[in-house]
């Protein structure tokens, strides 16, 4: 059997149904949620290096 949308063929053992979907998609979203919140992400040192040198650039050239 072949998904029309997907273009996936699936034999019809494999198919899963509308609730296990819904829960596997409600798992991957709650953990993407955790993952990627602001909170989480830090940015590398090399970029906290250069977020630095750029903020003392900025500041070198307001006082100009």
């Amino acid at each position: 059997m072949t998904d029309d949308r997907t273009g996936i063929h699936q034999s019809p053992t494999q198919s899963l149904d509308r609730e296990t979907c819904r829960s596997i998609c409600d798992a991957i979203g709650a953990r993407l949620q955790r993952d990627l919140s602001a909170g989480a992400l830090t940015p590398s040192a090399r970029l906290e290096r250069l977020i630095e040198e750029m903020s003392r650039r900025e500041a070198a050239d307001r006082a100009y």
